[in-house]
């Protein structure tokens, strides 16, 4: 049987992380909550759901991402694939069959969710989202033509492949580097559409002036560093 293990990365997700759990399938093996500096009851709340909690100090998605790996890097017996999901319950934890699905099918190393239009709630992506994807996704077509359309947080990759990346981003680059990577060590990849809700609480990244900014800078940063290697 295919060992699938998720990540989720949190900061004060104390309203909406059960449910993320809760709704994931069965067929996951385990549910692994990295609590980031949170102040509310998202540990006490993912614990109560099942999850195995983490605590990574310093503040920041790829620091919680790099956690979670390297618990995992640790275990006696390695997942064949991690899946990672946001905490804010914004996607369907449900749809996780249907993202493993190429790589389960069709030996696919890498699926990103693509939060397409056309199953996206209204305003559950800020119009910086919106522009900053694009805008990410033209420049990766432009420079390494790839067929990228999102860099969702929902996404699933083989394991091994995972650990070939070598990922190193701290904080809002996480999602860029790991396509920008696959595409440049040539892993097969796909998309797969998912729908996309209201998150529950606010964003810290986008629903910030600040946030917004520096995802921004970090983003293109990646994509300009690597078009240039």
């Amino acid at each position: 049987m295919t060992d699938i293990k998720v990540i989720i990365p949190a900061f004060n997700e104390a309203n909406s992380i059960a449910h993320v759990i809760n709704e994931l399938p069965k067929t996951v093996s385990e549910v692994i909550v990295v609590n980031n500096n949170s102040t509310d009851d998202t540990v006490k709340n993912a614990e109560a759901a099942g999850a195995t909690v983490l605590t990574e100090t310093r503040k920041g998605y790829g620091y919680a991402c790099l956690k979670g790996l390297d618990y995992v890097a640790n275990l006696s017996k390695q997942p064949d694939i991690i899946v990672f999901i946001d905490g804010d319950y914004s996607d369907y934890p449900e749809e996780l069959n249907k993202i493993v699905a190429p790589i389960l099918e069709k030996n696919i190393d890498f699926v990103v969710g693509a939060r397409t239009k056309a199953l996206r709630e209204e305003g559950s992506m800020t119009p910086q989202q919106v522009f900053g994807n694009w805008l990410a996704t033209f420049l990766m077509h432009l420079f390494f033509g790839a067929k990228f359309t999102d860099l969702g947080p929902f996404r699933a990759i083989k394991y091994e492949k995972l650990k070939e990346l070598n990922m190193e981003d701290k904080t809002y680059g996480w999602t860029v580097e790991m396509q920008l990577k696959i595409l440049k060590k040539k892993m097969t990849y796909t998309e797969v559409p998912v729908r996309y809700k209201r998150r529950i609480g606010v964003s810290k990244v986008s629903g910030t002036v600040k946030g917004s900014i520096f995802a921004g800078i970090k983003i293109l940063g990646w994509i300009f560093k690597y078009s240039i290697k």
